[in-house]
């Protein structure tokens, strides 16, 4: 029997040496240490021992017992530490290596074609102003020679705040802004004014409700419709390409006299005609003008020693002919698919 056991001790010591994962662990705990396993099945035959040897026999078993467990036990937190470290292994970081950089955002498309343009601007020694978007009645429509009964007014579909009697409204233009700035401003007066707008409109691919303008005056004496289109010609060939060709067209807006509609050459056909210019050959970008006597004299300046020219230009225009884009929507539905294009 004592032979037995030291043989069975050093078969389970071998076999458990072999052992590399929990389940061949759990299996040798079964095979040598479970109720049906091969040490149990030889203390069930201590009963048939002589009486003198079984004292012996079953302190030799207790003893193969213990240190079996112990082997297990040794076995089990080396293969746990050995996993471990494999797994730190595999997760290792070297922090000696520069990390990933977080994600930047961007500035977005529109914002950056403002940009531009106000640069042009600037670099013409227009400065940037901004206004209010809601607005009073009597900046944004009286005194830019707009009378409450005059027809031209229908030409704005207009957001009137409630409670006011239609003397507050969300500006429909950024040219309250010229008489804000003449209020307030003795000539020589060149600006720039950026910012949004609002009007009832029905959005489709060309038209929303809330949109930026750009608004341009200069006033000062002697300034002539020749100087108006000076400093547009340079606008457009600093924008659009040194090549471009400009046009401008008798128009009509309120607040000038005469206006002019500006066009330059289809930047994409060349003046030949194609589906972007309706194949004319002409693409029209903004409305300008003379700045009209009546608005001149509203604020105070003498319409007969100054004189000066406005514009107005769509931002979201500029950047859909800039970039061939079709749909005004596309701008503000937050698809960073279309967004991540303008980086």
């Amino acid at each position: 029997m004592l032979e037995q056991i030291r043989e069975l001790q050093a078969q389970a010591l071998a076999e458990l040496a072999a052992a590399s994962t929990p389940e061949a662990l759990e299996a040798w705990r079964v095979a040598y240490l479970g109720r049906k396993g091969a040490l149990s099945n030889l203390l069930r035959g201590l009963g048939n021992l002589p009486t003198a040897e079984r004292p012996a026999a079953g302190q030799a078993a207790n003893e193969t017992k213990a240190a079996l467990e112990a082997a297990l036990a040794a076995r089990q937190e080396a293969l746990q530490s050995q996993a471990l470290a494999q797994a730190l292994e595999a997760e290792r970081v070297d922090v000696t290596l520069p990390g990933k950089p977080p994600a930047l955002g961007q500035v977005h498309v529109i914002t950056q074609t403002i940009r531009e343009i106000l640069d042009c601007f600037v670099g013409m020694g227009f400065q940037v102003v901004e206004g209010p978007e809601v607005e009073w009645d009597k900046y944004n429509f009286t005194m830019l020679n707009i009378p409450p009964d005059h027809p031209a007014r229908d030409i704005w579909d207009t957001f009137y705040i409630a409670g006011w009697e239609g003397q507050m409204l969300l500006r429909t233009h950024t040219s309250p802004m010229q008489a804000r700035v003449m209020e307030r401003t003795q000539p020589p007066v060149r600006v720039v004014v950026p910012g949004f707008c609002y009007r009832h409109e029905a959005t489709d691919a060309t038209h929303e409700s809330q949109f930026y303008q750009i608004e341009g005056l200069a006033v000062d004496e002697g300034i002539t419709l020749a100087d108006l289109k000076g400093v547009l010609d340079v606008f457009a060939r600093a924008l659009f390409g040194a090549e471009r060709q400009t046009r401008f067209r008798c128009d009509y807006f309120p607040f000038v006299e005469p206006g002019v509609e500006m066009a330059i050459d289809c930047f994409l056909c060349k003046g030949q005609g194609c589906r972007v210019c309706k194949h004319t050959g002409w693409i029209e970008i903004m409305g300008a003008g003379m700045v009209h006597p009546n608005v001149l004299a509203g604020v105070g300046y003498d319409p007969t020693v100054y004189s000066g020219f406005a514009f107005g230009l769509g931002p979201e225009r500029v950047a859909m002919l800039k970039y061939g884009i079709d749909d005004i929507r596309y701008f503000y539905a937050n698809d960073l698919r279309f967004l991540r294009q303008f980086r």
